[in-house]
């Protein structure tokens, strides 16, 4: 057979994956095929497909008499934007995007490149899970992967797109890289399904209830992000990635702005409302403060308390921690916790400098909370901010009390500027609180109770609840009228531009798990 005609003809088989009547049902189903998935995703005509003739290596089960070159997975790499980056995707249309033993190194290779090389990894998965009729070799392969995962954490941005099924321990891959992106109404993640559910448990439930896309981003926090089709969801990860490094040892891209630095706004003189008690959104503040008003939120719809995300001062990325007073008014509880904890770190990982906005009137008080380890949960996010060396800034707009006060980037761990708001009330707890503590006796010997814890509060409230106190103490660095916080934040972040802050030696601290 001529050499060149049987190239040809082994390259157009893994092109075509499982044939037109199952690429047709993948689009049938709103799905990309997973070759028209990395297309989208990468710069036009980058992309260098590698291990394109592999296939599996099982006999059994009439096996032998199935193979496809690539065997239901394209991996390679490209540029996203004119740089590096790594991609895997599963072809649903062969053996439903199983993994086996081949594929499996399939995507190890590209991840060990990725390592040595020091560009992200993307992951586009769609896939039924394990192949059975491969047995432990397919599973062994799968741990290959999670080693990989592990060790590739911190080092380079590792991301997950879930663009299909993702269930039993396929699930544990992305979980372990730093974000997990969905498409509505046709991916979904589970550990068990709804048949061994209802077998076991004897609960019934759909496959969308139990791991959509609006569970995972809602409820369980697993997802990050949620799209609304394929196309969307790949150009989220291109957008994600322009505020991001390559890797651990480089500083994320700048990018030239127009909106001048010492831009000043007067609205935000009056966002925060004269009466304490009302709620007012943050992100108002932060659109106000960041170049051009973008903001690319992480975990939008989980623990809505707390809001993070990505955005740019001074042309530069930051990671933003913000308490939303919208919200549970702000409260921190165990969501929040775990949610801004690892957003923490991630921007800590790789180099991303840390503005926090704070408003936070303490921890949310409950059994429910409590007997849910509200102590360890919140142990993480101070953990987090402890042990963060980047550039940390924190802006207190409002409320900041008790042990809260303490967690969100206060001075006291290792902050490097923090600025307040005349609004500012930092105190062990709120007036209202604090009276009834400290002037229980009097009070209660009053003539006119009311009247008497009325005046004491405002008595306290002007003494202690405000930011002057802590000012005098320098564990504030400037208390500044709100409409200059972008321009003073600017200069801070160049300040801080060559910072060097360590860490005493060790393996890794043991984080409140």
């Amino acid at each position: 057979m001529n050499r060149l005609e049987e190239l040809h003809r082994r390259h157009a088989e893994a092109e075509q994956g499982g044939g037109p009547a199952r690429q047709a049902r993948q689009h049938a189903e709103g799905k990309l095929s997973a070759r028209e998935r990395i297309e989208l995703l990468l710069d036009e005509g980058s992309f260098e497909e590698l291990d394109k003739l592999v296939t599996h290596r099982c006999r059994d089960f009439g096996m032998d008499d199935q193979v496809v070159p690539g065997d239901g997975f394209v991996t390679g790499y490209g540029r996203i934007e004119g740089r590096l980056v790594y991609v895997f995707a599963q072809d649903f249309t062969v053996f439903g995007g199983s993994l086996s033993e081949t594929n499996a190194l399939k995507i190890c290779k590209v991840m060990d490149l990725a390592l040595k090389t020091g560009a992200p990894v993307i992951g586009l998965n769609d896939s039924g899970g394990a192949r059975i009729q491969e047995g432990v070799v397919s599973l062994a392969g799968y741990a290959d992967i999670f080693l990989r995962n592990t060790l590739a954490s911190g080092v380079v941005p590792q991301i997950s797109a879930i663009m299909g099924p993702c269930a039993g321990g396929a699930v544990y891959s992305p979980a372990i890289t730093d974000f997990v992106f969905m498409v509505d109404h046709t991916s979904y993640m589970f550990v068990t399904g709804p048949d061994v559910i209802k077998t076991v448990t004897h609960e019934d439930v759909t496959k969308e209830t139990l791991g959509g896309s609006m569970t995972h981003n809602s409820v369980s926090g697993v997802g990050h992000f949620i799209a609304p089709d394929d196309a969307e969801c790949l150009r989220m990860i291109r957008e994600l990635l322009g505020y991001l490094p390559q890797n651990n040892r480089e500083d994320p891209p700048r990018r030239a702005t127009s909106d001048p630095s010492e831009r000043m706004d007067a609205a935000l003189d009056s966002i925060v409302p004269k009466d304490s008690a009302l709620p007012y959104d943050i992100k108002d503040v932060i659109h106000r403060v960041v170049d051009d008003g973008e903001f690319f939120e992480v975990h939008e719809h989980y623990a809505r308390n707390i809001v993070v995300g990505f955005a740019r001062m001074d042309g530069r990325s930051i990671g933003i921690v913000a308490n939303q007073p919208a919200f549970l008014a702000g409260c921190l509880d165990i969501n929040s916790s775990v949610k801004g904890a690892r957003f923490v770190r991630f921007c800590d990982a790789f180099n991303i400098p840390l503005l926090t906005f704070e408003d936070v009137p303490g921890f949310l008080p409950g059994t429910e909370q409590e007997f849910g380890g509200i102590i360890r949960h919140g142990a993480k996010l101070l953990f987090a901010f402890a042990e963060a060396t980047v550039p940390k800034i924190t802006v207190i707009t409002r409320k900041a009390y008790g042990g809260a006060y303490c967690v969100m980037g206060s001075k006291h761990i290792r902050t490097d500027i923090n600025l307040a708001w005349p609004s500012a009330e930092i105190a062990v707890m709120g007036p209202e609180g604090a009276v009834n503590i400290v002037y229980r006796r009097e009070l209660a010997a009053a003539t006119d109770y009311d009247a008497a814890r009325r005046q004491k509060i405002e008595e306290f409230r002007d003494r202690f609840a405000n930011p002057f106190v802590a000012a005098e103490r320098g564990y504030i660095d400037d208390v500044i009228e709100p409409h200059e916080t972008r321009p003073r934040v600017i200069r801070a972040l160049r300040m801080l531009e060559n910072k060097v802050d360590t860490m005493p030696r060790k393996k890794h601290g043991n984080i409140p798990l």
